[in-house]
């Protein structure tokens, strides 16, 4: 069974971008502890672009849909009440398979 990535494509006018990386600061550790969970990386637009990417992988899609059902993935996506609410303007959800992987080359032993 081949690990699963999902990414979350998030649309955040360039004015609320302070504010997107505070909640996701806030909300450190909230996905690390759940069983099959096994990284998590929030990416920052920096070509001018409005689209945010939550990228996370997981052992199977069991584990995502998991953390999917769990009450701390349903407190970490109430919508916020108040002035500002919601950050985003749009979210889209992509799944994939992980195929391939490759990291650095081993250093040369010497």
């Amino acid at each position: 069974m081949a690990p699963v990535v999902k990414i979350n494509a998030i649309t955040v006018p360039a004015e609320r971008a302070e504010e997107m990386a505070a909640r996701f600061a806030a909300r450190v550790g909230e996905v690390e502890g759940m069983d099959g969970f096994e990284e998590l990386q929030l990416l920052r637009p920096a070509d001018g672009r409005d689209t945010w990417l939550v990228y996370t992988r997981w052992r199977d899609e069991a584990a995502f849909e998991a953390w999917v059902s769990s009450p701390s993935f349903t407190a970490g996506h109430a919508r916020p009440h108040g002035p500002g609410g919601p950050v985003a303007s749009h979210s889209e959800l992509w799944s994939f398979e992980l195929s391939q992987h490759a990291g650095p080359a081993p250093a040369p032993a010497g």
